[in-house]
C-alpha cells in the first residue's frame, strides 16, 4: 500500500477503530450498510503492511463462495495476495483432502453429488415411498442434525416428523442413508466439517500444522454460524486468541438450518476483555429508509442503531400500499417499477418476496410493460450456456492473429453467436440470453484503455472463478434470502401480510422473530426508494373468503411510512395484462389494522 496510502485511510473513526485493533479478540457489530467487508479487508491489509501478519498465515472465513471471491478481489485491490479467504466447508475439504492420506494411507472419500438421489436409495432399502418433495426436506433435516452435532439417537428424541414420515420411519431413514454412505464410502457436505473436526480432534500432528500454517483469523456473518462450525472454528484457533468475528443478530435468518446468533451475542462472555466495535453508521441507505428498519428491530436483543452518513437526498419517503388482490399487487408494482425507469435503469431496482412461488405474477406483469427481469438464485451467470459460449469465443479469438481493435473483436465474437444491437421482447428465454451477451459486451466497453482481448479473456476467467458477476441491465426478483449482502437503489417488497410475512408457519415466539429479522434485512437492502405492499386476497380468492391482514410488522414501522391510495386501471383491464380488473384497492390508512387470520424483505 505504499503508493496509495495506508489502508486506514479513508475509514471513519470506528471502522478505522476496528481496522486498527490487530490483535484479538475482536468483535465487530456492523450494521446493515455499514462497511464491514471494507473494515475485514483493510484490516487484513495493515496488518500485512505493518508486518504483524504474514498473508499465508491469514485465514478469513466466509458463507458463501462469492462473498469469498469478493474478499479475494478486493485484497488484490489493496495489492495482497496469498490470504486464504474461503468458506468454512471450502477450507475443511481443502484439509481433509491434504491429510487424509497422511493419516488413512488412502484418498479421501467421494462427495455425494446428490442427497436426494441417495436418499431415494435408502428408502428404498427400508420399505418407504415417500415422495421427492418430502425426501428434500429429510435432506433438510440430516443437515440441521449434523450442523447441530446430534447424533441419530439424540434425533430422535426429538420426535420430529417429515410430511407423512412418522418419526421411527424417519430415523430409519436417515440411518440407512448413514449405511449407504459409508457402504459407498462417501461423505456428505456436512461430513466434511464433521470428519475435518474429527481428524483435527484425533491427530496432534494434524492440528499442530493446522495451527501452524494458520495464525490469524477473521470470521464473516458470524451471527449465521453453527455449533459445528463454532467448532471447528475452536479447533483451529486451538489456545490461542488471535481472532475477529464480524456481524449483525439482526440478520441471523438461517436459524433453521442451524444458525446461532448466540456465538455473536456471548463474544464478549466467552472473551471478557474482547475489543468491541461496533459500525452503525449507514452509508447506504437515505434516512427515511433507516427510521423504517430501526423501528421494526427497536429493543430487539443485540439490535444496532443505523444513522444515516448522508443528509436526506430528497427521495421519496417509503411507502406502504394495500391492494385488493395478489394480481392488482403485481400490477400495480409494475406500473411503479415502469415510472422509476424514467430515471433509473432497471438494475437498479429489485423486487423482494418470502418464497419463489410469489414470484410468476410479478414477473408477467413486468413482461407485459416490456421490462426484462432477471430471478436471483437461479444459474450463475457464468454458468449460462449463453454466456459459457461467449466466453470460449472471446478466448479463441485471443489466440487467432488479429490487428483489428480489442472492442470490435469482442462485438465480432458476440454476432457470431447471434448477438444484436436491439434485444428482443422482454420475459423469454431469448431476451435473457441477449442480456446476459450485453453484460459481457459493457464489461468490455469499461475495460482499461490497452486492454488486450488476450488480458480481457483472462479477465472473464478470473470473474467466473470468484462468481464475479457483471450487472445485468434488468430488473431483480430475489427472495429475501437470497437477497442478503446486496443492495439496491429502489426497492420493492411484496407480500407484507399475514401468512406470506411473518410465514404461516412461522408459529412460534422464535418463528417470528426469525421473519422480523428477514422483513429487516429487506428493508436495509434499499438505498434510496422503499416501496411495501401487501393483498388482501390470493389471486384465485373468492371475496370475502378469509380475507388475509396486514402483517404484524406494519403496526409497528407504520408511523415511518407514507400509505398510498393505488391508481385504478381506468380501462377496465388489468393494465397490459389483459385480465379483467378489480376494483383497486382502497387506502391501507395511517395505522393497519390489527392481525386477522391470514409479508418480503
Amino acid at each position: 500500500m505504499s503508493e496509495t496510502g495506508s489502508p486506514l485511510d479513508g475509514l471513519d473513526e470506528h471502522q478505522r477503530e476496528a481496522a486498527a485493533t490487530l490483535r484479538g479478540p475482536v468483535v465487530v457489530l456492523a450494521g446493515a450498510g455499514a462497511g464491514k467487508t471494507r473494515v475485514i479487508t483493510h484490516r487484513i491489509a495493515h496488518g500485512v503492511d505493518t508486518g504483524a501478519y504474514s498473508p499465508q498465515r491469514v485465514m478469513a472465513v466466509t458463507f458463501t463462495a462469492k462473498a469469498a471471491g469478493e474478499l479475494r478481489g478486493r485484497l488484490r485491490g489493496l495489492g495482497i495476495e496469498g490470504v486464504s479467504a474461503k468458506t468454512f466447508h471450502a477450507a475443511a475439504l481443502s484439509q481433509l483432502n491434504y491429510f487424509w492420506p497422511q493419516v488413512a494411507g488412502d484418498e479421501a472419500p467421494r462427495i455425494v453429488d446428490n442427497k436426494v438421489k441417495l436418499l431415494a436409495h435408502a428408502a428404498d432399502a427400508v420399505r418407504l415411498r415417500p415422495d421427492r418433495a418430502t425426501l428434500r426436506d429429510v435432506a433438510s433435516q440430516i443437515e440441521w442434525r449434523k450442523v447441530t452435532m446430534r447424533t441419530i439417537e439424540q434425533y430422535a428424541r426429538l420426535g420430529r416428523t417429515v410430511g407423512a414420515l412418522r418419526s421411527d420411519a424417519l430415523v430409519a431413514l436417515m440411518t440407512e442413508y448413514e449405511r449407504l454412505k459409508d457402504e459407498r464410502r462417501q461423505l456428505d457436505f456436512e461430513d466434511v466439517l464433521l470428519a475435518c473436526a474429527g481428524m483435527l480432534e484425533a491427530e496432534p500432528r494434524v492440528v499442530g500444522a493446522v495451527r501452524e500454517q494458520y495464525r490469524h483469523f477473521t470470521v464473516d456473518e458470524f451471527q449465521d454460524v453453527s455449533p459445528l462450525q463454532n467448532r471447528l472454528l475452536e479447533l483451529w484457533l486451538g489456545e490461542r486468541r488471535d481472532l475477529c468475528v464480524v456481524g449483525d443478530a439482526s440478520q441471523t435468518v438461517y436459524s433453521f438450518t442451524g444458525a446461532e446468533s448466540r456465538f455473536l451475542l456471548e463474544f464478549g462472555s466467552r472473551y471478557p476483555d474482547a475489543k468491541v466495535v461496533r459500525l452503525e453508521r449507514n452509508y447506504r441507505s437515505d434516512p427515511a429508509v433507516l427510521d423504517v428498519a430501526n423501528a421494526l428491530m427497536r429493543g430487539r436483543p443485540g439490535a444496532l442503531t443505523l444513522v444515516a452518513a448522508r443528509s436526506d437526498g430528497g427521495a421519496p419517503a417509503p411507502v406502504a400500499t394495500a391492494y385488493d388482490d395478489d394480481r392488482d399487487e403485481a400490477d400495480g408494482v409494475a406500473d411503479s417499477v415502469a415510472r422509476q425507469l424514467a430515471s433509473a435503469t432497471a438494475d437498479e431496482v429489485a423486487i423482494l418476496y418470502r418464497s419463489h412461488a410469489q414470484s410468476a405474477l410479478i414477473q408477467q406483469s413486468l413482461a407485459a410493460r416490456g421490462i426484462p427481469t432477471t430471478v436471483l438464485g437461479g444459474t450463475r451467470f457464468f454458468d449460462m450456456p449463453e454466456v459459457r459460449q461467449a466466453v470460449l469465443a472471446i478466448r479463441a479469438a485471443a489466440v487467432a492473429p488479429h490487428g483489428s481493435v480489442f472492442l470490435d473483436d469482442v462485438r465480432s465474437a458476440l454476432r457470431g453467436l447471434g448477438h444484436q444491437d436491439e434485444p428482443p421482447a422482454a420475459g423469454g428465454a431469448l431476451r435473457d440470453a441477449w442480456e446476459a451477451r450485453a453484460a459481457l459486451l459493457r464489461l468490455a466497453e469499461a475495460a482499461p484503455e490497452g486492454t488486450t482481448l488476450r488480458g480481457f479473456a483472462d479477465d472473464l476467467m478470473a470473474r467466473a472463478k470468484d462468481q464475479h458477476e457483471p450487472a445485468m441491465r434488468t430488473v431483480t426478483l430475489s427472495t429475501l434470502h437470497a437477497a442478503k449482502g446486496l443492495e439496491w437503489p429502489h426497492v420493492h417488497i411484496l407480500g407484507f401480510s399475514e401468512g406470506l410475512l411473518p410465514i404461516s408457519y412461522a408459529s412460534s415466539l422464535d418463528g417470528v422473530d426469525e421473519e422480523r429479522r428477514l422483513a429487516y434485512v429487506g428493508i436495509t437492502r434499499a438505498a434510496r426508494s422503499l416501496s411495501i405492499s401487501w393483498a388482501r386476497m390470493s389471486d384465485a380468492q373468492r371475496p370475502g373468503r378469509g380475507e388475509r391482514a396486514p402483517s404484524r410488522f406494519l403496526a409497528e414501522i407504520g408511523p415511518s411510512l407514507r400509505h398510498s391510495q393505488p391508481r385504478r386501471h381506468g380501462t377496465g383491464t388489468r393494465g397490459a395484462g389483459g385480465a379483467s380488473a378489480t376494483p383497486a384497492g382502497r387506502q391501507s390508512g395511517s395505522a393497519p389494522r390489527p392481525s386477522r387470520p391470514s409479508r418480503a424483505g
